[in-house]
């Protein structure tokens, strides 16, 4: 009896891993051809009117990039909200020599900020400051394509769609296993996003390429009513979806850059933030389906030291390596236009650390171990979800 539930275990194991996902295949498959159907669609009268909204905190030496690319906007309707939290470096005069002349809107100046999530609170302000039909987020780290806008915009033709989630990639800041670890890092996570969303599970986003219904926002009580959370995108994501349809864009005419990480404790310390705030999401689904994922790679890992004692373990790991296979094959043939370009072997060593580095991060996750993030230490555990929030500025 012991045997057969061991035999149960291993190649359930199996059975449930790759297949979830070659459901997310399948879901990345729907949400692409979603994508093109949504982008041909677009609005068939006037233009919506957009507000880009965007929080700043001492981003001087990375504003520049942000600026031109938003000043090649091809959108007609937009209005650009800049918030202030409170920066002590030359941003804001960069910022003042184009708005509203070259980006017509405005920055507010945020002198306090209670917090408890610095930067919630002042998207927040932002979207009591700002006007449009609907709501494009990003960050002041990052440049957008010249259509970004109608591009997101033409994405929300559909009433019935609340949010509409695009993807963000890392600029490589360098060679090495390093800098391309990043870059692969972020397009494999946006992978599990969109196919997530296929398949109506939409349990997360990047907050940096976000558009959102302003009517659908205010179904769920506004931008103040979402639950204090170290990743707020994703719990807004939790909220919506709940009444309204979720979708992740996919083609390059949103693809949006940001710069990457420029040693091993940032990127930890970034990566550990978006894991932690999978774990101990507020929303019980993403909480689950998040942990569930995380835990199931784990284990596959984890079984590896074992192998050469036990070697009926090998369907932990066969399933999380041909998991990963599929992953990364969709990635690249996906995304591989935002990736470094670089030979087969490259990614073939990026497929194998990946899980392992999950694991790393799950397991530091679980252990408590807290995160420091824009100058301060942030706290999370299962039982609190969210405890001493304090990531001082956006």
């Amino acid at each position: 009896m012991i045997f057969f539930i061991y035999d149960l275990f291993r190649f359930g194991f199996f059975a449930v891993f790759v297949g979830l996902h070659c459901a997310l295949m399948i879901g990345l498959f729907l949400e692409r051809r979603r994508d093109r159907r949504a982008y041909t669609a677009g609005f068939a009268s006037s233009l919506p009117r957009v507000s880009v909204i965007v929080p700043i905190h001492n981003e001087e030496s990375r504003l520049h990039g942000l600026i031109r690319s938003l000043s090649s906007q091809d959108y007609p309707a937009a209005e650009y909200v800049f918030i202030d939290d409170r920066s002590s470096d030359a941003g804001m005069e960069i910022l003042r020599a184009f708005v509203p002349e070259t980006l017509p809107g405005k920055i507010i100046s945020l002198q306090e900020n209670p917090g408890p999530n610095h930067k919630q609170y002042a998207l927040s302000r932002g979207i009591e400051n700002a006007s449009g039909d609907f709501l494009l987020f990003t960050d002041a780290d990052c440049e957008v394509p010249p259509q970004w806008i109608s591009a997101m915009v033409k994405r929300m033709a559909d009433p019935r769609t609340g949010a509409v989630i695009g993807p963000v990639f890392k600029i490589s800041g360098g060679k090495g296993f390093f800098h391309l670890y990043q870059c692969f890092d972020h397009a494999v996570r946006y992978m599990y996003l969109a196919g997530s969303t296929g398949i109506g599970a939409a349990g997360g986003g990047f907050g940096n390429n976000l558009i959102l219904r302003r009517s659908a926002l205010d179904a769920i009580g506004g931008y103040d009513s979402v639950p204090v959370s170290p990743t707020e995108d994703a719990a807004l994501v939790s909220r919506i979806r709940s009444d309204y349809h979720v979708r992740s864009a996919i083609g390059e005419d949103v693809f949006v850059m940001t710069g990457g990480e420029q040693t091993w404790k940032a990127l930890i310390n970034q990566t550990l933030r978006w894991n932690n705030g999978g774990l101990f999401s507020p929303d019980r689904s993403t909480r689950f389906n998040f942990g569930f994922l995380m835990i199931t790679i784990a284990l596959g890992i984890l079984a590896i030291p074992f192998l050469p004692f036990i070697p009926s373990l090998w369907t932990l790991t066969a399933a999380v390596m041909l998991a990963m296979t599929m992953n990364t094959i969709a990635t690249l043939a996906l995304f591989g236009g935002a990736l470094p370009k670089k030979g087969v072997p490259a990614y073939i060593i990026q497929l194998i650390f990946t899980p392992m580095y999950f694991t790393f991060l799950t397991i530091l996750g679980f252990c408590g171990v807290k995160v420091r993030w824009k100058g301060a230490v942030q706290g999370f555990d299962a039982k609190s979800r969210t405890k001493n929030v304090e990531n001082h500025g956006a």
